[in-house]
């Protein structure tokens, strides 16, 4: 069965940085969406950053956008995501999800995806 495991979260100062990595396995798919998604303590899960397996296309919210980097590995079955010059609001359980259909953009919400990880804390604080 599918299984998504995310690691790399952490405690990290204002303007710091963190490679969030999410490990998938048992794809049967050619071509899928794969993505990271957060949740803040209080409010609703939200879509942060969303890829297409085949030809790289990316999606990135408009509160992390040239601040958060999307990338994947194929070979390795895994997908990263760099954060970089993070906030106090960036705080939030971010987790893993994909779905087995083709990428659009309008994909990258939580009703678009079907398997979800466990998460990653990143908490930003001085």
């Amino acid at each position: 069965q599918v299984q998504l495991v995310e690691s790399g979260g952490g405690l990290v100062q204002p303007g710091g940085s963190l490679r969030l990595s999410c490990a998938a396995s048992g794809f049967t798919w050619d071509d899928y969406t794969i993505g990271w998604f957060r949740q803040a303590p209080g409010k609703e899960r939200e879509g942060v950053s969303c890829i297409s397996s085949s030809d790289g296309s990316t999606y990135y919210a408009d509160s992390v956008k040239g601040r958060f980097t999307i990338s994947r590995d194929n070979a390795k079955n895994t997908v990263y995501l760099q954060v970089n010059s993070l906030k106090p609001e960036d705080t939030a359980v971010y987790y893993c999800a994909a779905t087995g259909r083709r990428y659009i953009r309008q994909l990258c919400t939580p009703g678009g995806m079907n398997y979800w990880g466990k998460g990653t804390l990143v908490t930003v604080s001085s």
